[in-house]
Formats: structure tokens, C-alpha cells, sequence
């Protein structure tokens, strides 16, 4: 039987990961497919800055050829974040990584809404940078596949080329190419001892709080504060709607009411390893967030960051109870000692209204 823990790990990442899609879904229906491809391109340059480096390390690939260790890198990274996806050697210049379907980001029918040049930017935004990042010019990425294309996966090669390469050749198209067939057998592998189940669900926790934690910044950046806020909160609210049972389910909450959602709260809090505290006072309750793991360590913030998150707890309220108002009195983010909200019975005047684009 999974642990506490474990399953708190879990309502964590199925929430961030849904938000995350949803955010980009969002943002093609709101802003267009232009603004959606900037997204997801500065999403994935943010991402690479951030994680490329020090995953090459902890997953013992430093030392491999450069080619060889970022196709490494992308299945192994992908596999502890629960992603699909396949490892080819060819040779020491030339190694394969392939994504089948179903695609981990464009989650269930998504994939119908996402335009193809959104899934390129991810291709250029990461996969076509690792080169730079590791100081080789010459080491490029070509696509020869795209699951948004209406073809069986993402697939490509990193391969190292006998010159330098200007940043427009970084990342070639090539769907006259196909991979080889994969030897599924011989697929790297993680010592199961230095990955327990905990670590395991941790670590994807971890992979799907890190993209929401460096999207919404970029969000704020490309679209302005008021707009990322509404777009954010929108998208949250609809998220927290959507999949309020399915995490509450995971966090065994069985209580209505105040309290019930209070608890939700510090079950959720403490699947994201944040200090959060529950008080009831009378009919209502009070919750306390010491911490904010997400943004920890961000550096100064937007406060559109919180309103925008802060809809998922609107969303999932509006379905645990939607005769509960959700009232915010404190704000770690402007300086006060926590993030502190308070949850009663709602008047007619505070019922929720419908947000829209500004």
C-alpha cells in the first residue's frame, strides 16, 4: 500500500502537471499560436539553463560524448519524470531519443489543441541549445518526427557535426528521416537502490512543480502582470475544478465543509513539502502556509504569481463546497509571515464570478 507521503507526492504532480498544459492550452486559445510558441520556447530555454548541467551530473553522464550524454540525459531526466521515451546509440556523434505517444505534456485529447510550431519551440528552446551549454559549437539536434504532425511520437538525434554551427542550424527539420528500430532491452537503466518508490515520486513531483515554477515567471515577462494573472487564474480555477476529486481522492479527504477543504489544503501543502497548518475557529477555518516551496529562493516576484495559483484553490473549492467563500488575509509574497486564507460560508454578493480576457 502506497504511503501517505507517496500519494501526497502524487496529488501534487497531477495537479502542477495538468496546470501546466492547461496554461499553454490557454494560451493558444487566448493569445494565438504566436505568443504560445514565444511561451514554451523561453519555458524550455529556462528549463535547459536550469537543469541540464547538474542532471549530466547526478545521473552519471558526464565523461560520455556530448551527443551521447544529452540523448542519455533526455531519457533518463524524462523516465524519472514518468515520460515515454526511448534511447538509440548509433555512434559517439549520432544518438537518438524518441518520445512515443502518449505525449507527457500535451496530456490526453490536448494534443488536438497544440499547433505544431509550439512543440518545435520546445525543440529549440532545449534540445537545440545543449551544445551551447556544454561548450560544443558543432553539436546540434535534428527532428525527424512530430507527434503534433499527426506522426507516431517525437523523435530526433543529436549529432555532432564536422563544423560549427550558426544558431538557425542548432535545430534541422528532417521528416524524410526515421529512426532505427529501438533495442527496448537495452535501454539505460537507474540502480533501483539509489531510486526507491519515494524518491521516485519525488523526483516527478519535483520535475512537474520546476516547469509551472519557471513558466508563470515567463508568463509575467511575455504577456504583462495583469494579463499573466488572468490567464493564470483562469486556467487555475478551471484545473482546480477539473481535477479536485481526482486529487482529493489521493489525499483520502472524506470530510465536507470548511474543515474538509482545510484539510485538502494542508494535504496538498504537505504533497508540495510546505509547512501549512489548519486552525477552525466556530463554523470557519483558517489555513497558514509558512513555506512556498514553488517559488523558493525565485528571487523578487510578481504578485500576479500567487493570483494566478491561487485559482487552483478557488477551482477545487468551487466543487468540494460551492457555497464557501475562499477569503485571502495574508500574503507571504508582500511580506507578511505566511500565506493565510480563510474559509466560511460565502453571501450572495461573494459568489465567484466567470473570469475573462482583460
Amino acid at each position: 500500500m502506497e504511503s501517505h507521503t507517496v500519494r501526497g507526492y502524487k496529488a501534487a504532480e497531477n495537479l502542477y502537471h495538468r496546470y501546466l498544459t492547461g496554461l499553454i492550452l490557454r494560451t493558444v486559445v487566448w493569445r494565438g499560436a504566436a505568443d504560445a510558441t514565444e511561451l514554451v520556447f523561453r519555458l524550455f530555454r529556462r528549463q535547459q539553463q536550469a537543469t541540464l548541467l547538474p542532471g549530466l551530473k547526478k545521473l552519471g553522464l558526464e565523461g560520455l560524448p556530448d551527443a551521447v550524454a544529452c540523448a542519455q540525459y533526455h531519457y533518463l531526466s524524462n523516465y524519472l519524470g514518468n515520460v515515454g521515451v526511448q534511447y538509440g546509440y548509433e555512434s559517439d556523434r549520432k544518438a537518438w531519443v524518441r518520445y512515443p505517444p502518449p505525449r507527457w505534456i500535451w496530456d490526453g485529447t490536448a494534443i488536438c489543441g497544440i499547433p505544431t510550431q509550439v512543440s518545435q519551440a520546445m525543440l529549440r528552446g532545449w534540445h537545440a541549445h545543449n551544445g551551447v551549454t556544454l561548450g560544443n559549437p558543432r553539436l546540434g539536434f535534428v527532428c525527424t518526427m512530430q507527434t503534433t504532425d499527426g506522426q507516431p511520437g517525437l523523435e530526433g538525434y543529436f549529432y555532432e557535426y564536422d563544423h560549427d554551427l550558426a544558431p538557425d542550424e542548432r535545430l534541422r527539420l528532417a521528416p524524410e528521416e526515421e529512426s532505427p528500430e529501438f533495442d527496448l532491452a537495452g535501454m539505460p537503466v537507474l540502480d533501483v537502490t539509489d531510486w526507491p518508490q519515494e524518491r521516485r515520486h519525488r523526483a516527478l513531483r519535483n520535475y512537474t512543480m520546476q516547469y509551472v515554477r519557471n513558466l508563470l515567471p515567463e508568463m509575467v515577462t511575455l504577456f504583462g502582470p495583469e494579463a499573466a494573472a488572468n490567464l493564470g487564474r483562469a486556467t487555475a480555477r478551471l484545473i482546480g475544478m477539473q481535477y479536485y476529486a481526482e486529487t482529493a481522492a489521493l489525499l483520502n479527504i472524506n470530510e465536507s465543509g470548511a474543515a474538509g477543504f482545510g484539510a485538502y489544503m494542508v494535504g496538498l501543502g504537505a504533497g508540495q513539502d510546505d509547512d501549512m497548518r489548519v486552525e477552525v475557529a466556530g463554523h470557519d477555518v483558517v489555513v497558514c502556509q509558512r513555506t512556498w516551496r514553488l517559488m523558493r529562493d525565485a528571487g523578487p516576484l510578481s504578485p500576479s504569481i500567487f493570483e494566478a495559483l491561487n485559482g487552483l484553490w478557488e477551482g477545487a473549492l468551487a466543487v468540494h463546497d460551492r457555497f464557501l467563500s475562499l477569503e485571502v488575509t495574508k500574503r507571504l509574497d508582500r511580506g507578511d509571515d505566511c500565506f493565510e486564507w480563510h474559509i466560511g460560508r460565502r453571501t450572495r454578493d461573494s459568489a465567484s464570478s466567470p473570469v475573462t480576457v482583460g
